[in-house]
């Protein structure tokens, strides 16, 4: 999953942030990912995602509160796993201290 870092103009339908994300972050909109944009209020949230033959938009709006949102950087994205994307939508920063660590399990043979 890439978040654009910064606002985006959430005025911008299907074909606008597809543009956005094939000219501005050099990626594929129709690759298997899920492209997120917040707009400059941080209270809502789009996301772009190309399945099969078509497009989804994922539209979120708060009613309270703001989301954790990465500035505008240097890097024009962030590849986020879905885990932070999910703490983003529950209004947690993308750097959880208290979050539990990923375990990798082995097998005990």
């Amino acid at each position: 999953m890439y978040l654009a870092c910064g606002s985006t103009d959430l005025r911008k339908s299907i074909d606008g942030l597809a543009a956005l994300v094939q000219e501005s972050f050099q990626l594929d909109p129709f690759s298997p990912c899920m492209f997120v944009f917040c707009n400059r209020q941080r209270d809502k949230l789009k996301i772009l995602y190309w399945q099969h033959n078509g497009f989804w938009l994922f539209y979120r709006r708060l009613e309270r509160g703001r989301f954790e949102w990465p500035e505008s950087t240097t890097d024009k994205t962030v590849v986020v796993s879905r885990r932070e994307l999910n703490w983003l939508l529950d209004g947690l920063s993308l750097t959880q201290q208290k979050a539990h660590p990923k375990v990798n399990a082995q097998a005990v043979i």
